[in-house]
């Protein structure tokens, strides 16, 4: 199976590092800049704990042109970067290459498709914690990390399927989903709160759960992205709210989403997809969303990073 990983990030390097150890398949890397010479120069390396593997890459550039058409994309770039990531993809589609992301947010495979056509988009999500330690070196945080998707239609097929077969010879957790869209909003619902909260409020986890206040602010941002999935049709679980509270109250009290540092450091943020796309589609659904609709306003005026 032919795999480009578009791009070489955290994502896409905590799987690309993955397939190159298993040696079965064909895998070229996107990656720019830095990141691109330093794993040119000395391999990709993942670093998990106290342990860490190096492999060489045989083809990374940043010219998917000498790439050429592949049977899977594995999309794994930050949302404010998806219109000009699924651009550069269009070199590496052959008639049925699946373009499978994994995205923050619930809306990536219609960005994808409205750039690259329904015949390629498909969905997923991840549960991962990875970071750029440096160039070419992947941290991984824990031990978990877990890769769902489907057909954009919630389907499984043929491609599909290679992908996960893939991933799991490689040592990765890809289960099949029983309903990806159900996938896909768990995470959200959870994450809308958490990036919220943490950068607009300039906080940690720890000091929006210890406040009365925060932490109903908190609980509420959870409940409007809920009520928005199921005026949409999405049936997620009736004790979502709580089960969420629950996995809270485990994080680490330091814990800030990435949303959080992003803004601390003046890159672009992906409140549009986030808080904004929950008062966007509840809009739509008629679900009021006064919660994340301020969030939203409130960290707007950051979205496209630090202003001059």
């Amino acid at each position: 199976m032919r795999l480009a990983i578009v791009a070489a990030g955290a994502v896409g390097g905590y799987l690309a590092a993955h397939l190159i150890r298993a040696g079965v398949h064909d895998i070229a890397l996107i990656a720019r800049g830095a990141n691109l010479k330093a794993i040119r120069d000395n391999g990709l390396t993942l670093t998990t704990g106290d342990t860490s593997f190096t492999v060489p890459v045989a083809h990374v550039t940043d010219d998917p042109a000498t790439i050429g058409p592949v049977d899977a994309v594995v999309f794994a770039v930050k949302q404010t970067d998806t219109a000009s990531a699924a651009e550069i993809c269009r070199p590496l589609l052959a008639r049925d290459t699946c373009v499978v992301p994994f995205q923050n947010g619930v809306e990536s495979a219609e960005r994808i498709e409205s750039i690259l056509g329904k015949r390629h988009a498909c969905a997923g999500c991840c549960y991962v914690s990875v970071t750029i330690d440096k160039p070419g070196v992947i941290r991984q945080a824990g031990q978990f990390g877990r890769f769902l998707f489907a057909e954009a239609d919630g389907s499984q097929s043929r491609r599909t399927e290679a992908l996960r077969v893939a991933l799991v010879d490689a040592g990765v957790e890809a289960p099949v989903p029983k309903d990806i869209d159900v996938e896909l909003w768990t995470k959200f619902s959870f994450l809308v709160a958490l990036s919220g909260l943490t950068a607009a409020g300039r906080s940690t986890i720890g000091e929006i759960r210890n406040d009365p206040v925060t932490s109903l602010v908190y609980r509420r941002a959870i409940e409007e992205a809920v009520s928005v999935a199921r005026a949409r049709g999405v049936q997620l679980p009736i004790d979502i709210v709580e089960r969420h509270l629950d996995f809270t109250k485990t994080l680490p009290a330091e814990m800030r989403a990435s949303q959080a540092f992003d803004l601390e450091a003046g890159k672009p943020l992906e409140v549009e997809w986030l808080s904004g796309a929950v008062s966007r589609l509840g809009a739509v659904a008629g679900v009021e969303t006064p919660v994340n609709s301020t969030l939203y306003a409130v960290l707007k005026p950051f979205a496209k990073g630090r202003r001059n």
